[in-house]
């Protein structure tokens, strides 16, 4: 039996940003962490067509920098000049812009695989240990932290067990940490896209009658596409030939890059709002989508966890009490409430705005779309929640 400071549970995204937020960190302390992940990363990156992406926002690219990953992740990323949002069928429309906002970019959309990739590149094998391909079947609370069974039967003890194993969370089932479910009756179709016309950085937010839909720009003129519907209207769009669901989407999105050329494998995804009951418990920590899922309309969800796991890094190197003290978590708990609060609440309160079809609600969405165009400091605020700044001071 071994035993090491801290046991990531889920080598993903979520779990290998907070290691490499605390390498440095725990190398000067001589932590030992453990990354312990079902699925064995490849060994390079191969690009594909239909891979799954995701956007990161101005304030990610701010931490990436920070862990001086930003020069190798920047090499395969679309950077986001421009937001357009407008809703269908209405005149009512607004755009942000990255020169308006002083900044390069409003965000980045990139690859998973390549995120992926140029994550656990960075972490030093001799600080962060992989187990893998392997995974834990049980926890077992002690009193002076976890120790995890794995599907060798092999034990490990830790002083702090991080659960970042997605919204699907066996263990967080297990412990009896419940979760409160806000269904949302909607499905997201995933795709990417190819259109005719140069996507020149555009992303476009565009909001109908049976849901919303995004469109984001990617590398090689590819769009990738999240496109929210009824549950049984996605399935139908699922079940489409490639010319006829693009005629479809055509339809819907309009000819703002042109004919739609192409698209990639479609994915299915039911929409709710997760939230735990408990985030930390003594010696424990729920990080990323097994604490929090949203509605992935306003692209907040990964960068609300990359931030929850840069302040988690941040108050444990910060505090001079043991890996684990409860009242270190409840700290890091507390530093990051206004910030989840406010990031849920937003990702929640657009989503239901967009998605009634009240006509007197519709009217209104039309004039504050407008709205935002003609009183720069609401527009300003929205566009600082877009980028992920919305608690960062001035």
């Amino acid at each position: 039996m071994s035993r090491v400071q801290l046991a990531i549970i889920g080598g993903g995204l979520v779990g290998a940003s907070l290691a490499l937020a605390l390498q440095d960190g725990a190398r000067q302390r001589g932590w030992k962490i453990v990354l312990i992940e079902p699925f064995a990363p490849g060994n390079s990156y191969q690009p594909s067509y239909d891979a799954r992406s995701s956007a990161l926002s101005y304030g990610t690219q701010q931490i990436y920098q920070r862990f001086g990953l930003w020069p190798e992740l920047s090499r395969h990323v679309a950077a986001i000049a421009q937001i357009h949002v407008s809703e269908r069928g209405r005149f009512g429309a607004t755009r942000l812009t990255a020169a308006e906002e002083g900044v390069p970019a409003l965000g980045y959309v990139v690859e998973n695989a390549w995120l992926g990739q140029c994550l656990w590149r960075a972490l030093d094998p001799a600080v962060v240990e992989w187990r893998c391909p392997a995974q834990v079947d049980a926890l077992e609370a002690l009193d002076d932290g976890y120790r995890l069974t794995l599907d060798d039967a092999s034990t490990l003890d830790c002083d702090l067990a991080v659960l970042a194993d997605g919204g699907r969370s066996g263990l967080r089932e297990q412990l009896g940490i419940a979760v409160q479910t806000t269904p949302y009756r909607q499905t997201a179709l995933i795709a990417n896209i190819t259109p005719a016309e140069a996507h020149a950085g555009q992303a476009f937010e565009r909001f109908t009658e049976e849901g919303p839909l995004a469109l984001l720009p990617l590398p090689d003129n590819r769009c990738a596409l999240v496109w929210t519907r009824p549950g049984k209207d996605a399935e139908r769009l699922l079940q489409l030939g490639d010319r006829e669901f693009l005629a479809e989407l055509q339809q819907v999105f309009g000819y703002r890059l042109g004919a739609l050329k192409q698209v990639g494998s479609r994915h299915l995804y039911p929409l709710q709002l997760i939230e735990a009951s408990e985030q930390v418990r003594p010696h424990l920590v729920l990080l990323g989508n097994a604490a929090h899922s949203l509605h992935p309309i306003a692209g907040q969800g990964y960068n609300l966890s990359l931030r929850d796991a840069l302040c988690l890094a941040e108050t444990l190197l910060d505090s001079q009490a043991p890996v684990g003290d409860f009242v270190t978590l409840q700290a890091y708990l507390q530093r990051q409430a206004l910030d989840q609060n406010l990031t849920v609440g937003f990702s929640d309160r657009v989503t239901r705005l967009f998605s009634n079809d009240q006509p007197l609600l519709a009217a209104g969405r039309n004039l504050g779309l407008l709205g935002l165009d003609l009183f720069p400091p609401a527009k300003r605020w929205f566009a600082r929640q877009a980028m992920g700044l919305g608690i960062r001071p001035q």
